[in-house]
């Protein structure tokens, strides 16, 4: 039997065991007692596991809306309003791990917790009993396939296309095998691009999407990069926006330019991209609006000013040191750090509370009913 204590940054909950091994478990909730559970890894200082018998289970405990939930969406297990107080207190505890006090933030949401995914990515499998393909996703923690038949997290256009798609492939008695993996993306209009990647085959070249964001028109690829939930994703540009008072702007990691075309229009605004994909859609979302370039962002710091707002929106891994260093520099007017991870925004944070203070903090619900935390500083001189 162990005893949950706690919910840690990731979105597992943290038990010890009697020998004082720390053990990390999905599908359990603080104060809740595990009595069986299943090993997914088993390392000399910590195991992780599956719980799949629980006692005394937490108020906040619902029936999840998916038995792939462990495999999508693994925080299915619990009440929204419950999900949004945890990410709150987990931005607060990781922010705190690096020596920053901040306030509890209010988390962002559109209350849809539920068909918001944009893009959906599915294995194939096949059904040995029944002699048919069958749409698929991975077990957490684990090489197994588990055969869906209903899925809650992404538009629902997506899972009716995906089923079309492998009625097709039974209907020309087709293998799994065959294929890598499928992956679909839906606009906001609902209308669906994507398809089949075969193994050992060059990715296709697949339809474009079109999506209006802040009165901005951008077009992209569907397996290209661009937001998962766009309607949250408006609520964190609106906020921006609001923020932006300076006539220069940069916005590095730009991606296809959505953060700095939305937010920036009428402005001197200069984006940098290094994926050259990338860089392609954002040269055409930019037209002549901006001034658009191809390389790392922190091999651009000779374009930061000190008369500038500056746009961060890192890969997980932050910001590169070189990069913060120049800000600390030059430090430009205003700081705007948006970020998937927040352990390594609140690193980056951290040194440059050296010349900044935090104006503003956001947390925002792109992926409910998953641990992942948008987070969004504002840092003024």
């Amino acid at each position: 039997m162990i005893k949950i204590e706690k919910i840690i940054p990731g979105g597992e909950a943290l038990g010890t065991m009697a020998d004082g091994k720390k053990i990390f478990f999905w599908n359990a909730l603080p104060g809740e007692t595990v009595t069986e559970y299943e090993i997914t890894k088993n390392k000399s200082h910590f195991i992780n596991a599956i719980a799949t018998k629980i006692e005394n289970p937490s108020p906040f405990r619902i029936e999840p809306k998916d038995p792939c939930f462990l495999s999508t969406s693994p925080w299915q297990i619990m009440k929204y309003d419950y999900e949004l107080k945890l990410k709150q207190e987990l931005v607060v505890e990781i922010f705190r791990e690096h020596q920053i006090d901040i306030e509890t933030p209010e988390v962002m949401t559109d209350n849809k917790d539920f068909f918001y995914r944009n893009k959906m990515e599915y294995s194939l499998f096949w059904n040995n009993e029944k002699n048919k393909i069958e749409l698929a996703f991975h077990n957490r923690g684990s090489h197994r396939k588990f055969i869906i038949n209903s899925s809650s997290i992404e538009r629902p256009e997506i899972f009716a296309r995906a089923k079309e798609i492998v009625a097709d492939l039974n209907a020309r008695h087709e293998e799994a095998r065959k294929y890598q993996s499928m992956l679909l993306r839906c606009n906001q209009k609902g209308e669906v691009s994507g398809g089949l990647f075969e193994n050992h085959q060059p990715h296709p070249v697949f339809e474009l999407l079109t999506d209006t964001i802040l009165g901005h028109k951008y077009s992209y690829s569907p397996n290209g990069f661009f937001q998962i939930n766009l309607p949250v994703y408006e609520m964190a540009l609106t906020e921006i926006k609001k923020h932006i008072n300076t006539n220069r702007v940069l916005d590095l990691y730009s991606g296809v330019g959505t953060i700095g075309l939305s937010v920036a229009g009428g402005k001197d605004l200069t984006l940098v991209e290094v994926d050259k994909s990338a860089f392609t859609e954002m040269k055409k979302n930019a037209g002549s609006s901006a001034t658009t370039i191809l390389d790392k962002s922190e091999n651009v710091t000779s374009y930061i000013e000190p008369d500038m707002t500056v746009i961060l929106d890192p890969p997980r891994a932050g910001c590169d040191k070189k990069l913060i260093d120049k800000l600390l520099e030059v430090i430009p007017k205003k700081v705007i750090y948006l970020s998937c991870n927040p352990a390594t925004q609140a690193r980056d944070i951290k040194l440059l509370l050296e010349k900044y203070h935090i104006e503003t903090i956001k947390a925002f619900n792109f992926f409910p009913r998953t641990p992942h935390i948008e987070n969004l500083v504002v840092l003024s001189l």
